[in-house]
């Protein structure tokens, strides 16, 4: 399935990411989160070791906090804050959320340099199968 395009606000900045902008040069690792989860507590630290520890010019890893589902915006740019150097997109309400049929936070989408989606894990995904997923897109 071609993974659905958007544009969105990053969280902390007044500029946009559109996805169309990477297609065709990079895979990209999308993760739909909220600030309150259990989930992505579990979940975001162990990609964001993976962002930090992987400098690859084929992948663009962005997360996006589902405004919809989260209690505030400060209980977002706190979490951010303390806790990822991942590019983190506001989502509007649960627009972009809803358009990749996500049914659980985190919710995690790996779509091919082709715009494929190759890959997506709910929020009992094991992170070593997601990476597997990213490593045979990259290849």
């Amino acid at each position: 399935m071609k993974a659905p395009q958007f544009e969105l606000p990053y969280l902390n900045e007044d500029q946009t990411f559109s996805l169309d902008e990477v297609l065709g040069e990079k895979v990209v690792v999308l993760t739909f989160w909220v600030s309150w989860c259990p989930d992505c507590a579990r979940d975001l630290p162990k990609k964001e070791q993976f962002y930090k520890t992987t400098r690859s010019d084929e992948l663009e890893m962005i997360t996006i906090n589902v405004t919809g589902r989260e209690r505030s915006e400060e209980e977002a740019l706190k979490y951010q804050e303390q806790f990822l150097t991942q590019p983190v997109l506001k989502d509007n309400g649960r627009e972009v959320y809803d358009l990749y049929e996500c049914t659980s936070v985190p919710t995690t989408i790996v779509i091919d340099k082709n715009g494929e989606i190759v890959g997506e894990f709910g929020d009992k995904a094991e992170f070593v199968e997601i990476l597997q997923v990213i490593s045979q897109a990259i290849a």
